[in-house]
């Protein structure tokens, strides 16, 4: 199962140039069984990523381009009046939305109004959907990855904090090095495309799935993570100062469990079977960023999400890195 997870972090990156961080917290989200939102301006290859990984799989893709008119029943699926002709009956026969399949690319998911955002709400959460008086399970394995543009506000709709606290991990895709755009402008200016062999399906990815939630994770390794969840409040004793100061909210219990899985699943990719401090260091920052919410002191000072969890980082004491935790 670790080789097969190897090969698909291999297979992804004969298409993808660089990004390898991006690309291995893809694939632990994914090991993790949670959500991704991948953040970065356009033209940086994150719906090709998404595509990518998911052309390495033999799962079933849909990709939904999120615009300003798009409805619930457009995500979720809607009822059709059918007529047989045979009785001349009439009946409702509900028609299945792209929702229903494992991996989903939410593209540009922030251009789409609130109400269309929450239809998400319960599938990415419960893996399920209500529809039509009826509740539908969802195929398993299932991921939602969605991207976002940060720069770009005029017609979009920021993601409300409920939405954004079930994605596993928000990550951030930077620019490329020279040397990695050098060679991005070489292989997408030829004529030959990359094909990619699919390396994992469904039953491999779930078997991967339960692998790493038996990494072992002791007493010092949970006592680490809520730490780190709970120095993100400001009204938590013993808070850093820049907290106090400059957070509105912090992490709730979820990002814990985020902490966990997404250090159990480094782990794994890693090669072992106990988490270790620097998994769950690793981990932290995608998954905080998108959890604490400056207030307006800090935006009036530039101080962002990312600043208030590295002051958090650099407080809270790890574990012996020599101690297996």
């Amino acid at each position: 199962m670790l080789a097969a997870a190897s090969r698909l972090r291999a297979e992804v990156a004969r298409r993808i140039v660089g990004q390898r961080e991006v690309i291995d917290e893809i694939l632990m989200a994914i090991l993790a069984g949670g959500h991704a939102l991948l953040v970065g301006v356009p033209g940086l290859a994150k719906t090709l990523m998404i595509r990518s990984v998911a052309d390495a799989m033999r799962l079933d893709f849909r990709r939904i381009q999120f615009t300003p008119d798009l409805v619930p029943s457009d995500i979720t699926g809607t009822e059709i009046l059918e007529e047989d002709s045979s009785t001349g009956g009439r009946t409702f026969r509900f028609v299945k939305g792209p929702v229903f399949a494992n991996i989903v690319l939410a593209d540009e998911i922030n251009r789409a109004p609130p109400r269309t955002q929450a239809a998400l709400l319960e599938a990415m959460q419960e893996h399920r959907v209500t529809a039509a008086g009826e509740t539908m399970r969802l195929p398993e394995p299932f991921f939602v990855l969605a991207t976002q543009n940060p720069i770009e506000q005029e017609g979009t709709y920021p993601l409300p904090e409920a939405q954004l606290d079930r994605f596993l991990f928000d990550i951030r895709v930077g620019y490329p090095g020279e040397e990695e755009e050098v060679a991005i402008l070489r292989a997408t200016t030829g004529r030959e495309s990359v094909e990619l062999e699919p390396v994992l399906d469904g039953v491999q990815t779930l078997a991967l799935q339960r692998l790493a939630r038996e990494v072992a994770a002791s007493e010092p390794a949970l006592r680490y993570a809520a730490a780190l969840a709970r120095a993100t409040r400001p009204d938590a004793p013993g808070a850093p100062e820049l907290v106090k100061k400059y957070a509105r909210w912090g992490a709730g219990p979820r990002a814990g469990q985020a902490l966990i899985l997404g250090a159990k699943a480094h782990a794994l990719l890693s090669g072992r079977m106990a988490v270790a401090p620097e998994d769950i260091r690793r981990v932290a920052a995608p998954v905080l960023r998108h959890r604490v919410l400056p207030n307006f002191a800090a935006e009036a000072e530039g101080i962002g999400a990312e600043r208030i969890v590295r002051e958090v980082m650099e407080r809270v004491s790890a574990p012996s890195s020599g101690v297996r935790i």
